[in-house]
């Protein structure tokens, strides 16, 4: 179960509004990157976001380079999970090789709502309007790599890919 407030976004946020290419080439270290989250989109977002924090956000979120930066930065930071309408096909996957939930859910939210997230019943729900979504349950592949943070972790642990 995943429970944390909204950070609402639009329709095609880029993985340049995530991480800005400019920045990104400009720091040596994965660290050093978490300050730059959405430095052209929101203002102080690596100082304010909280562990467990949920991105809301519009249609065809994460198209753009194919850096993995985007979606490992978004987990350094503390995001617990994306909810968009949908995203695009590379970043999803980069973001659960990294471990980071990416769900595909039409919801409403505002900035601040307490979003809660349940990825083995697929269901989204906004606590704060009263509103829940229903989303494809992930298969138990994905959740094992997500459980343990990852596919490099899931690796680690087990000492084979989950589909050998």
């Amino acid at each position: 179960m995943i429970r944390g407030r909204a950070w609402k976004l639009g329709d095609d946020v880029t993985t340049d509004h995530i991480i800005p290419g400019r920045l990104k080439y400009k720091v040596r270290t994965l660290e050093e990157m978490k300050k730059y989250v959405f430095h052209d989109v929101i203002r102080g977002f690596s100082e304010r976001v909280v562990e467990g924090d949920v991105i809301v956000a519009g249609k065809n979120f994460g198209y753009g380079s194919s850096r993995e930066h985007a979606a490992r930065l978004l987990k350094l930071v503390g995001i617990g999970a994306i909810v968009a309408k949908s995203f695009a096909r590379i970043f999803y996957r980069n973001a659960i090789n990294v471990g980071l939930p990416v769900v595909e859910a039409d919801i409403e939210a505002e900035n601040g709502d307490l979003m809660e997230i349940d990825l083995e019943k697929g269901v989204v729900r906004n606590l704060t309007r009263g509103l829940e979504k229903g989303f494809p349950p992930y298969p138990a592949l994905l959740m094992a790599i997500i459980r343990e943070g990852g596919i490099e972790s899931y690796y680690r642990r087990w000492r084979k890919f989950p589909w050998e």
